[in-house]
């Protein structure tokens, strides 16, 4: 049911003094307060269930031509609105999203408006103006003063960054680096506030950092408009800005700007299904996207293609992803990744020496499976059209694009010139080397997954690697802004002690049963299967799990969880549920109550860890029992462990 109404009882405007106007906004369940005061400065201020989240922050957005919206701007009226609807996304962590709001929107005589909503899961500001001709944004104040020194979970990253950094927690008076959302505090009472942003069209990404001058304030800042650009970074695969206009962005004077977001939770596991950003974002622009298919991918980069037990030579040849399709098919997984080297990274109309590309994707389409294709993001920009007609041409099935590594306004532009083009030729697009996402996948539903994550990938070349604690917070920060590529599925796991670098033959670290875990934990509407064909040939009991787990969901049930020390949700999909449990390098013994499964046996399979999985990662229990709403399981955890689980009647 979709109900918009415009309301007056839950929101009080009044003089202080005459000047002066202050406005109160609460959420539905009202434990969220926003006060706004508007007069020669806008500012709001933040409290939930009476006490201060943010103390008085002021707001504006600075124009080139010397007018600042939001200083000394002159009150013209308000709007108030509310809704209580049922949004229902094509596919998601949730087969339906329960929205419910009160909005304010104040708007001013310089032809620009400032709109609020107050949600029972957080609160969101956004600009929005009405002004005839484009425009060019050469500043927005984005100022949140928080009442506490509080610590917080922050994610260290320039405006040329990969987006994949570890987070680092400490007060915020101890924050010196400028970090990318979503940013996590905690407050001394429980609550948790995230920072985050939605709805970013047309528009350079926000980033934050603390106000060396305040203690407690966060301050936004946001890349300028690039000037001159050169190609070079990783292999040459990046455009490099050299050199920045004095200006942010030039766009349409008649629109909404992006929001800015705070969501709110009680608890650290209420942050696994907040749906705000999604909710936020502007609705699907590309009408029917029936032809839209999640699905498993199974992944060549990862394993460098290190098939072991055939009668050829493997690598980047025809024999070699005829094995892939062979087996993507023979277990019901959707697609095949074709990454970093079927082509020249610099001519994608240029197949690999030894790929016959046309045999290839003959056989693909046989056998009933897609094909994915790795691009340099500057190398698709340059042979945009060409290049995808070539693919369509083929029978490609998405594209995965890497390296953008920016959020400017010309790059945020071009995932939405790709995402339309791609559209056109019913493809879907996987973005690596990517910023966080900010309701995308809303817009343009073929946007069927994000990056932006220090994921396993880095196993293969960071001498440190990828940690269990790591992996038990992106669930609560990373995962908070949108669905997430960190490429699951390592079937070579050591401990803490035994684990190495090696580009060539990877592994993970912490156990089997912790990246089994992952299938569940990480939500991925394409989820790749990192690991070779051939290793989860080795193991048909892992590999007939895997091939079975879903990619998207009808229902998502939070359950015990504390940031980066460990996680459990349940997940179900039609009659079958799914529990997903990881944990740090430390040990732990937790209980399940299956208050969440419906009436009846469920038969119960489970992986988790074996007996000696803290010296051998590999080492896991497979049991089969019967259980029963109500009833109690053991989730046993080696130090990195995890446990999964499928219930079905």
């Amino acid at each position: 049911m979709n109900v918009l109404t415009f309301l007056g009882c839950w929101l009080i405007a009044f003089s202080v003094p005459a000047a002066d106007r202050t406005f109160q906004l609460q959420s539905p369940n009202q434990q969220l307060h926003i006060t706004v005061e508007v007069g020669n400065q806008v500012r709001y201020r933040v409290s939930h269930n009476g006490i201060d989240l943010l103390q008085p922050s002021t707001l504006s957005m600075t124009l080139a031509d010397g007018r600042t919206l939001g200083r000394n701007s002159t009150f013209r009226k308000q709007t108030l609105a509310s809704a209580n609807r049922t949004v229902t996304p094509p596919y998601g962590i949730s087969q339906t999203i329960p929205e419910q709001f009160n909005e304010l929107r104040l708007d001013f005589r310089e032809n620009f408006a400032i709109i609020f909503r107050a949600y029972n899961e957080g609160v969101a500001y956004r600009f929005a103006t009405n002004l005839r001709d484009s425009i060019r944004v050469q500043n927005e104040e984005v100022q949140y003063r928080l009442a506490g020194d509080w610590p917080a979970y922050f994610h260290p990253s320039e405006f040329l960054s990969s987006f994949e950094s570890n987070y680092v927690y400490k007060p915020l008076s101890q924050q010196t680096q400028q970090s990318s959302l979503p940013i996590l505090a905690e407050v001394p009472n429980g609550v948790r506030l995230a920072f985050l942003e939605s709805d970013l069209l047309d528009y350079p990404g926000l980033y934050l950092k603390r106000d060396s001058t305040q203690t407690s304030t966060l301050m936004g800042l946001l890349p300028a408009y690039p000037k001159v650009v050169e190609q070079g970074g990783h292999s040459k695969f990046n455009m490099l800005v050299r050199e920045r206009e004095p200006y942010l962005a030039q766009t349409i004077g008649m629109r909404a700007f992006p929001w800015r977001v705070m969501a709110v939770a009680q608890t650290d596991k209420d942050l696994l299904n907040n749906q705000l950003v999604y909710l936020l974002a502007s609705e699907n622009k590309l009408g029917d996207v029936s032809w839209v298919k999640p699905g498993k991918v199974a992944w060549d980069w990862w394993s460098a293609n290190n098939l072991t037990g055939v009668p050829f030579k493997a690598g980047f040849n025809t024999e070699t992803y005829k094995y892939f399709i062979d087996f993507a098919a023979r277990n019901g997984i959707e697609y095949v990744n074709l990454d970093e080297g079927w082509s020249d990274q610099f001519d994608l109309l240029k197949p690999a020496n030894k790929l016959d590309m046309d045999e290839v994707v003959r056989y693909a389409r046989q056998k009933n499976v897609g094909l994915i294709l790795w691009c340099v993001w500057h190398t698709l920009d340059r042979q945009m059209q060409p290049a995808l007609d070539q693919f369509a041409k083929w029978g490609i099935a998405g594209v995965k694009v890497d390296f953008m590594d920016r959020d400017d306004q010309v790059v945020v532009n071009f995932y939405e010139r790709l995402l339309r083009e791609a559209a056109k030729r019913k493809m879907l697009v996987n973005y690596h080397g990517a910023y966080k996402p900010t309701g995308l996948q809303r817009t343009f539903p073929n946007n069927i997954n994000r990056e932006s994550v220090k994921g396993l990938e880095w196993n293969k070349f960071n001498p440190q690697g990828i940690t269990p604690e790591h992996d038990v917070t992106l669930p609560f920060i990373r995962m908070l802004a949108g669905s997430m590529d960190y490429t699951p599925g390592a079937m070579t796991n050591m401990n803490k002690e035994n684990w190495r670098m090696i580009f060539e033959q990877p592994m993970s670290q912490g156990t089997r049963a912790h990246q089994l875990a992952m299938f569940v934990v990480y939500h991925a509407p394409l989820q790749m299967l990192a690991d070779a064909p051939t290793a989860y040939e080795r193991e048909p009991d892992v590999l007939k799990f895997l091939a079975a787990v879903p990619v998207t969901w009808d229902e998502t049930v939070p359950l015990d969880s504390k940031v980066a020390d460990y996680v459990t949700i349940a997940r179900r999909k039609g009659d079958a549920w799914y529990v997903g449990s990881m944990t740090d390098w430390t040990a732990r013994d937790l209980s399940l109550k299956l208050d969440f499964l419906g009436d009846g046996t469920y038969q119960i399979e489970v992986f988790r860890d074996g007996p000696n999985a803290e010296r051998v990662g590999s080492d896991y229990v497979r049991e089969v029992k019967t259980v029963r709403k109500g009833e109690t399981v053991a989730i046993p955890m080696a130090a990195g462990g995890g446990w999964v689980a499928r219930f079905t009647k």
